[in-house]
């Protein structure tokens, strides 16, 4: 597994030095500027409010800064946490500093004052720097770290499923079955989560299948489209069971349910969407009425859907993935004619066919294949590697275990 963070230390720290410089000059002139609105526009007023609020601005800075580089942007909730709890303790260090430099003491008298001035004057202070913080200093961390794009980060989660305490009985079809070590693939999957949630992705568990053995490769129980989540009907019959659950999730994420209907079948591994084009394999899993039903949900969003034989491999994704730039890459010899995608990039290790794109320039994928790992790091990306060789003895990929959500 690889504990790469999203971003290096030396990019996160000038990242998080500037955000909070941005938001402490931006909070400090609208808080004053509406104060001296309010005075009447009197510049006595103005200079005396920007020297009240200095002190708390200052704190605010660095306090800011200690909360970005300790990834507060990372999810909306602790964005908005961080900017009001460095606020408001900003606003009442800042007083004190000024009580301080009078000489006076911090007396019963001047914490009442205090009190009273969080809930008056520097209410207006902690609102604006809060926020400022969860919009203007989102963006700047975001461009600076190059995140979503530069641009300002929107949901980015990721759906994920526990082992089942049965998983070694999980099925296999073009492999010879092997001896999974359940300890250890629960440590594995660990690994993990904990991989996308240093990739900035927030992991959401659905409902334990403890029964389903396979429930673990999550990914095939859904096809994720934009805010549409089409419910599968796995080609499997052992693994049908494991179909409501994500609909419960995918619902309380707000998504919008469509279903695969009997007699279509059709597994999410199956589904390879790169741009507005879906490809996907008709092999064991997935049959044409299945494709057939998600090419008429699909069609109506804008995308097209291609169909590919799958004959070697157990899902589309088992041979091929595709890359942020949308060059697919996979091994020639479990597909049948690789001439169907526009890009196509060839690896030469099984378990180098599958990546997660976390994000425009980084990539997961496993560590057991670590010549395709330095290919794709020779094309500019960076990657993030993971160890999931209990789950790869059942067919599974690092596409398999997650879902995501954007």
């Amino acid at each position: 597994m690889s504990s790469v963070p999203p971003v290096s230390v030396l990019r996160r720290i000038a990242a998080s030095l500037a955000s909070a410089l941005v938001v402490a000059l931006v909070s400090h002139a609208v808080a004053v500027l509406i104060f001296f609105v309010v005075g009447g526009t009197d510049a006595a007023v103005f200079q005396g409010v920007s020297d009240v609020f200095l002190p708390s601005t200052l704190v605010a800075f660095v306090l800011l800064a200690v909360a970005a580089s300790l990834e507060a942007f990372r999810f909306w909730y602790t964005t908005v946490a961080a900017g009001l709890v460095a606020s408001v303790v900003a606003a009442i260090a800042g007083y004190a500093l000024v009580v301080a430099a009078t000489g006076a003491a911090l007396d019963e008298q001047a914490w009442a004052f205090l009190l009273q001035s969080v809930t008056g004057p520097h209410l207006v202070f902690i609102l604006v720097v809060t926020v400022v913080f969860c919009t203007l200093g989102r963006r700047v961390w975001n461009v600076l770290t190059g995140r979503n794009g530069g641009a300002p980060s929107e949901r980015r989660v990721a759906l994920v499923r526990m082992p089942a305490s049965n998983l070694e009985e999980g099925l296999v079809t073009h492999i010879e079955r092997s001896q999974v070590d359940s300890e250890l693939a629960d440590q594995q999957w660990e690994g993990y989560v904990k991989a996308l949630d240093a990739a900035g992705w927030q992991t959401v568990e659905v409902a334990p299948a403890d029964t389903h053995a396979d429930s673990v490769f999550v990914e095939d129980t859904v096809v994720m489209l934009g805010r549409i989540a089409v419910i599968t009907r796995p080609g499997a019959e052992s693994r049908l069971g494991e179909i409501d659950a994500m609909e419960d999730a995918a619902r309380q994420l707000g998504q919008r349910i469509e279903r695969i209907q009997e007699p279509g079948t059709l597994e999410g591994g199956d589904v390879l969407k790169v741009g507005s084009t879906i490809y996907v394999g008709r092999g064991g899993r997935t049959n044409a009425e299945g494709i057939r039903q998600l090419r008429a949900i699909a069609g109506r969003l804008g995308y097209s859907v291609v169909a590919v034989p799958v004959k070697k491999a157990l899902h589309l994704k088992t041979a091929a993935t595709a890359l942020p730039d949308g060059t697919v890459i996979g091994m020639p010899e479990l597909l049948e004619d690789p001439s169907v995608f526009e890009r196509f990039l060839p690896v030469s290790e099984a378990e180098g066919t599958a990546v997660v794109v976390l994000d425009h320039d980084h990539v997961l994928m496993s560590s057991a294949a670590p010549q395709t790992s330095a290919m794709i790091e020779d094309l500019g990306y960076r990657v993030s590697t993971v160890d999931i060789s209990e789950f790869e003895k059942l067919e599974g990929c690092v596409t398999c275990l997650s879902v995501r959500v954007r």
